[in-house]
Order: structure tokens, then C-alpha cells, then sequence
């Protein structure tokens, strides 16, 4: 049974500095030449881009809802068996959401450390701490850390408003240096152009103000990965990805990659057109902040439409979406041409329109997902099916023409190979 130790950093809610305080301590360790392997609770994407960063390998997430149980355990054995260190970062606040990070601490016995925003309390950060510790008795709670600390002598009050025999991982400063962020969340990882000295310098801050000892070690025990089919074997599928298409789950590319595929990866908003290929897959991402290069990029447009009238697979996912309706209207109001081959737009709200876990019957097989989405979609065409929430409502609606999808779900390929694998491939 491989061990490895680990730790599962949480917070009473979002906002708390979780993202910066992971990557601080991936880089630290990963600095003394450990090899670090770091996950995200949740369905996120831009969170794991800075962890993948700050530790030197992948990022993957871990989520009960959209990923499954049995996806999360060969996974985090996977990286007992590789890794000198296993990172989680949790979601939300820690018990926030059905399933909550919470939940994954308590299935997999995975210590949790409390990372608590103290600028603005003092006593109170031991109640906020007793009362995370004991609200489910069975949490494997490991002790606290404060953020955005004043002084020594503020450090001093928190520290003594804990509970007797309670674990104290230390304290962070008040800070400049956490990461920018935008309506989706951080920035993505390439958009910083100065991550690297970023995480350094955090990594210096927690060296210097924090315990930064090895965690326990946790037993992961032998499960088996998933042996797929090489149902993609010899076909090629180009993929989108820059900063306008980033959203794309690591897990993802392993399953196209383990059915078979060949997978060419190219930059819209660089100039480039759609490589060779037998299927294409346009990501999420930020598309509205980079539509002048995307409405020039006529070639790309002519290509897909030649690649879809062709009978060829095209899977768009919300960002990937919306470039293809004929226009887009960004945050200011300002009407963008985009691919046109779907009719309608796209139109950015100033709040968040949709969030959570989706289940998609598609006609290739039911697949699990996650949607989060700024834009509002506005179309003639009636939908093939629409996806179902985790609590039976109705979803997203999902587009179909020749083999063309489009959603604004974020499918997880892990959930159902086979039928990604249909979605992608040939269907003579």
C-alpha cells in the first residue's frame, strides 16, 4: 500500500488566500528538490494552471460529483506511488457544496489544514478554528494556519485563542504579492508574466513566517487505473489552446491520449488555421478578451466550416461556444464578429449566469461535466438534448449540427471513454 504524506489546505470560505498559500508551499517544497504533486478539489481550471507551475507537474482535479469516487482513488494512488508530497486544495469553504472538500478529507483521510484570514480578528480566529475542527467529528483535522497577519503581537493573540492541543502550521504576513485575479478567477498561468518570481517570493514568505515541515504520511491504497480501448488509434485531433482557449482538464488530454489519438495543439489567437486533422475540439476560455485577433483569424473560420461540412467532429465548449455564433458582445457592450457557424451571439453579463455539475445524455453516451459561465447565448436552433443538474433540473442546452457539438458544458472525458471516443471518431 503505497504512502505518501499529505495535506488538504481549506478555508471557512473563499477568499481566504487558499490558491496562493497551495502554490507557496508546492514551490517551497518542490524547491528542496521534492517531487510534489498537487490536485484541486472542484471543477476548476485555472486554479491547477498556477499549482501545475509552481510544483513542475500536472495539476488534476478531484471532484465526487463530476469525477467520481474510483477516478479520484487511482489517481491519488497514482501519485503516492511517484510523489514525495501530495497537495490538495480544497474548495469553497470546507464544508461548502455537496460533495464539499470536506468530504474528500474524510474519504480519503486526508489531514486538513484550516487556512484562516486573521486581518481582521483576533480572538475570534480560535472560535472560527474549534468550530471547523469539530463540526464533523470524523474530519482528520491536522491544525491552522493565519493569513494576512499584522505582528508578532497580533500572531501572538491568535495563536493563544486556540484550543488546547490544537496544531498551529504558523503564520503569512499581510502581503502584495498574491495573484491577480479576473470574473472567471485568476488569471490563467501564462497571462502572469512574473509567476515565477510571484511564487518564489511566497515561498520565501512561508519559509521564513511558517512551519513547513513534511506532513504525515496517508496510505493510498493500490487502485486500478481505467484500461481504455485504443477506440481513437490513428486519428488526429487538434486542439485550441492559448489564452483565449486554456480550459482544458488535464485528465482530458490522458484519455484522449490512452484511447489512441494523436493530438495537435494550435494557437487561434496567434494567426494560426486549423491543422490537418479528423477531429477539432475549440476549449473554454476567455475568447471576448481576445477578439480582435480571433474576428481576423478568417482562415480558422473557413477551415473549421470546411472541416465541418466535411463530417467531421467538432466539440466547442462555452468559450469554444461562443466563438462559433456569428457574434459576440463583450463586458462593455461592444458587438464582436466571430466564426458564424452557428447563428445567434453571445453576450457578457456583469454576473455570473450559471455554476455547478452537469450530466449530458448525449446520443454517444452520458457524460459528466461542469459549467460556469459569465455570457448569456441567444440562438434559433432548438438544442439536441439539454444536460441535467446534479439535483435533476433542467441544464445547458447542446447544439448539434452534422457533427458539430456545442455547449457551454466542460465535458470530463474520464467520466465516459467509449463515449468520448464516439464523439471524437469516425462514425462510418
Amino acid at each position: 500500500m503505497p504512502a505518501c504524506p499529505a495535506l488538504l489546505i481549506a478555508a471557512p470560505a473563499s477568499g481566504q488566500g487558499k490558491t496562493t498559500v497551495t502554490a507557496a508551499l508546492a514551490r517551497l517544497h518542490s524547491r528542496q528538490g521534492r517531487r510534489v504533486t498537487v490536485f484541486k478539489c472542484g471543477p476548476d481550471f485555472l486554479d491547477p494552471q498556477i499549482h501545475a507551475v509552481a510544483s513542475g507537474r500536472p495539476c488534476q482535479n478531484l471532484d465526487l460529483g463530476m469525477c467520481g469516487e474510483d477516478d479520484a482513488r487511482w489517481r491519488l494512488a497514482r501519485a503516492a506511488q511517484d510523489s514525495d508530497l501530495i497537495l490538495i486544495e480544497g474548495v469553497m469553504g470546507l464544508y461548502d457544496g455537496q460533495p464539499a472538500a470536506a468530504d474528500i478529507a474524510i474519504r480519503f483521510g486526508l489531514p486538513v489544514m484550516a487556512l484562516i484570514d486573521a486581518g481582521a480578528m483576533a480572538q475570534t480566529f480560535g472560535a472560527i478554528a474549534h468550530g471547523l475542527a469539530t463540526y464533523r467529528p470524523q474530519l482528520p483535522f491536522a491544525g491552522v494556519l493565519a493569513n494576512r497577519t499584522a505582528s508578532q503581537r497580533h500572531i501572538g493573540m491568535l495563536r493563544d485563542s486556540l484550543p488546547p492541543g490544537m496544531g498551529w502550521f504558523g503564520a503569512l504576513p499581510k502581503s502584495g504579492d498574491s495573484l491577480p485575479e479576473r470574473h472567471l478567477g485568476l488569471l490563467q498561468a501564462a497571462e502572469i508574466t512574473d509567476l515565477e518570481s510571484r511564487l518564489d517570493l511566497l515561498a520565501d514568505a512561508l519559509a521564513a513566517s511558517a512551519a513547513v515541515d513534511l506532513p504525515a504520511a496517508v496510505d493510498f491504497p493500490a487502485f486500478p487505473a481505467p484500461e481504455n480501448e485504443l477506440l481513437l488509434a490513428g486519428r488526429c485531433i487538434a486542439i485550441a489552446r492559448d489564452a483565449a482557449y486554456g480550459f482544458i482538464y488535464p485528465a482530458n488530454l490522458e484519455t484522449l491520449a490512452a484511447l489512441g489519438a494523436e493530438l495537435c495543439f494550435f494557437s487561434p489567437i496567434a494567426g494560426d488555421t486549423l491543422p490537418p486533422c479528423d477531429a477539432a475540439w475549440l476549449p473554454g476560455g476567455y475568447p471576448e478578451l481576445h477578439a480582435g485577433a480571433l474576428g481576423q483569424n478568417d482562415g480558422l473560420w473557413s477551415a473549421l466550416k470546411a472541416h465541418v461540412a466535411s463530417g467531421k467532429p467538432l466539440l466547442a465548449e462555452c468559450g469554444g461556444m461562443m466563438s462559433l455564433f456569428e457574434e459576440v458582445v463583450d463586458k462593455h457592450g461592444t458587438p464582436h464578429r466571430f466564426g458564424g457557424l452557428l447563428p445567434g451571439r453571445s453576450v457578457m453579463q456583469k454576473r455570473l449566469v450559471a455554476l455547478g455539475t452537469q450530466f449530458a445524455a448525449l446520443p454517444e453516451g452520458r457524460v459528466a461535466g461542469h459549467t460556469f459561465h459569465y455570457s448569456k447565448s441567444e440562438s434559433p436552433l432548438s438544442p439536441l438534448v439539454r444536460a441535467e443538474m446534479a439535483d435533476g433540473r433542467e441544464g445547458e442546452a447542446i447544439y448539434r449540427r452534422h457533427r458539430l457539438t456545442a455547449s457551454y458544458v466542460h465535458f470530463y472525458f474520464p467520466s465516459n471513454p467509449p463515449a468520448v471516443a464516439r464523439l471524437f471518431g469516425d462514425d462510418r
